[in-house]
């Protein structure tokens, strides 16, 4: 088993998931992602990924790579990248030329995160005039995609321009057993998503490290592990975000398009129904810059996480951004 960082020595990446507030906009959105990650780079946070979804109109980061730009534009040295691409929905091709052209504009800044969901429902995967199998072919297609990025193309005659020669690192996600053996097989890093999907969480490492083989991408395994979070400078602040994140998650998953009533949120937070949203949350850290470090250092540990890649849970971007002031003090420079 490879040697792990002390837990004092505990990267910290943020995924954001560039929510829009009830009655913000778009671009108000957008706007809050950039000082997102400026506050993460004032932090000394590692990266900030962000991740494609689609028909979602709380998520504004369905054209990734667009987003990545613009954000790289308006930061100067964090690492900045997808959370990933889902690759059923594109050719690698397209991919690569996309996150090619975007390490060549900022070059040792680009992550490639990529995963085999959809990001989406059923109609709308048609819509994307994608093939429901295409996921299927999964394991190809991050081939292909690595070799256009590497310069030593799968396809004879196609190369990627720009990308090919870029190197951009590429990582598996995913929240099954399934990615961390892809992950393993092919010598890449594996993020967990286990914010929202925490059940596999401890297997999914397991089988990582026991079965990676290195690889030119990676020689050790480097696993990333998920997690919430609400820090605030005192508990019962964090409690009352952690209180209305969870309501406003019952509200999204559970609102089936409607507007829940405030009796029916609190209705459904205790139905069978809303308790399975709930369990989705049990890797959340809740507490002072202090309580939140400590969970972090306890849960990287429990998994053996090389890194950690945090969500800031808070429905207020102002708490958002004090989370990551709060972590950045209690834990990146600790």
């Amino acid at each position: 088993m490879t040697e792990h960082r002390a837990p004092t020595d505990l990267p910290l990446s943020l995924l954001d998931l560039a929510t829009v507030r009830d009655g913000a906009s778009v671009a108000e959105a957008v706007a809050e992602s950039v000082e997102q990650a400026q506050a993460a780079e004032r932090a000394g946070f590692r990266r900030v990924w962000y991740a494609e979804h689609h028909n979602m109109p709380a998520i504004a980061s369905s054209a990734t790579s667009v987003l990545i730009a613009h954000v790289a534009a308006h930061t100067e040295s964090i690492r900045l990248g997808s959370g990933g691409v889902m690759l059923p929905n594109h050719s690698p091709l397209v991919i690569a030329e996309q996150f090619g052209t975007l390490a060549e504009l900022h070059p040792g800044r680009i992550d490639l995160g990529v995963g085999r969901a959809p990001g989406t429902d059923q109609r709308t995967l048609q819509a994307l005039r994608r093939d429901p199998s295409a996921a299927e072919r999964f394991p190809q297609d991050v081939l292909e995609l690595q070799g256009y990025l590497t310069g030593r193309t799968r396809i004879p005659g196609i190369e990627a321009y720009p990308g090919k020669g870029t190197d951009v690192p590429l990582y598996i996600l995913g929240s099954s057993a399934f990615g961390a053996q892809l992950a393993a097989q092919l010598g890449l890093g594996y993020a967990f998503a286990s914010h929202f999907a925490p059940q596999m969480l401890e297997h999914a490492a397991r089988l990582y490290r026991e079965h990676f083989e290195p690889s030119e991408a990676l020689a050790e395994p480097h696993f990333i592990a998920a997690a919430n979070v609400i820090a605030a400078d005192t508990r019962e602040e964090a409690d009352r975000e952690w209180e209305a994140a969870r309501r406003a998650r019952i509200r999204m998953m559970l609102g089936r398009g409607r507007t829940l009533s405030d009796d029916e949120v609190e209705m459904l937070l205790h139905s069978p129904a809303g308790q399975q949203v709930l369990t989705m949350l049990e890797c959340t850290a809740v507490g002072t810059g202090e309580e939140t470090a400590t969970w972090l250092r306890d849960f990287a540990a429990k998994v053996q996480a090389d890194e950690l890649i945090i969500t800031t849970a808070a429905q207020d971007a102002g708490v958002r951004r004090r989370t990551l002031e709060l972590l950045g003090e209690h834990v990146v420079r600790a």
